[in-house]
């Protein structure tokens, strides 16, 4: 068993390695599930089979100690040299590769519990929701807001909050589920999402923005006017530079239900479709969003962000967004 869990370790470093190499893409869900598994195997050997038999050789032990001793009493032998104290402590001592095996699935299991079904870490890769989160913020994302969901698999099996316009949600990108993104959902189903101009309109109506100012990015190092934006009942800062509006181009895009979608030089108009969202980034010129590549499915959602936990250039950003 020594052995085989050697391997298992091994396996798990060359797969964190390459992941962290970016050889590979990995998927941290599946991983955790595995290890709650295998941990949860050994677990389940050390009470049926392991600690048993340690606790029944260390027995074994005391009883030929005291049987040795009452042989030498008879003897007239009183005092024996030894103590099996030392070596029954060392039957009893559980083997590395069940320490760090069986040893771990209370916690591994406890994590797997609460990033599966409570709340989930992240990490903000990119600047597209500058300036509600920076590259850098480590957020937490409430998985049980809109469903509760299985792991790995991501069914819903228990329905609660729809997501609302002006969320901020957390989603498998739709091109490659394999990856996580973050963006505000602005259209919900059966919405007229209208971008056009670096202007915003719902169903025919223009979302109003009020001027903020300017916003200093200093990874950029580089100012950007600021407005305030309200969508639903959510009022937050959005980017919007004439400087770098984008081409978003007559052709036809490649997603599915591309056909709800129609593109002009100037910007996009889309319908959104049953069971789908349209997402962007609060910095609007610098996202790569359903403008782009389509429409975000319910089976895809992972939860709500709405707290960042820790920055650690800046502590100043811990605390509640919208």
């Amino acid at each position: 068993m020594s052995s085989l869990t050697a391997a298992l370790y091994g396996a798990l470093i060359v797969y964190l390695g390459g992941w962290f190499l970016g050889h590979w893409t990995g998927n941290f869900s599946l991983l955790l599930f595995i290890l709650t598994v295998v941990t949860l195997v050994y677990w389940l050997a050390e009470r049926m089979r392991f600690k048993p038999a340690r606790e029944a050789a260390a027995a074994a032990l005391e009883q030929q100690d005291t049987a040795r001793r009452a042989e030498l009493a008879k003897m007239g032998i009183d005092k024996v040299d030894g103590d099996v104290q030392e070596a029954r402590a060392r039957l009893l001592m559980q083997p590395w590769w069940l320490d760090w095996t069986a040893g771990l699935f209370p916690v591994i299991l406890v994590v797997f519990v609460l990033r599966s079904f409570l709340f989930e870490p992240f990490k903000i890769p990119s600047g597209s929701m500058i300036p509600t989160l920076l590259v850098g913020d480590l957020i937490l994302v409430n998985k049980y807001h809109y469903g509760v969901r299985l792991p790995v698999i991501n069914k819903k099996i228990i329905a609660n909050n729809d997501p609302q316009r002006g969320d901020v949600m957390v989603f498998r990108y739709p091109v490659d589920p394999r990856q996580d993104y973050i963006k505000r959902v602005v259209g919900i189903p059966g919405d007229e999402v209208t971008y056009v101009n670096q202007t915003l309109s719902i169903n025919g109506q223009k979302v109003a923005t009020v001027a903020k100012g300017e916003f200093y990015d200093e990874d950029s190092l580089r100012y950007s006017p600021q407005f305030s934006e309200k969508l639903g009942a959510v009022e937050h800062h959005i980017l919007v530079d004439p400087r770098r509006q984008a081409y978003y181009g007559p052709e036809p895009k490649g997603f599915p239900m591309a056909d709800n979608c129609r593109y002009t030089a100037e910007g996009v108009s889309c319908k959104v479709p049953a069971g789908h969202y349209f997402m962007m980034g609060d910095n609007r010129d610098n996202s790569q969003d359903s403008r782009f590549w389509g429409f975000v499915p319910d089976e895809h959602i992972v939860g709500k962000a709405f707290f960042v936990w820790m920055n650690f250039g800046n502590l100043g950003r811990i605390g509640p967004f919208h």
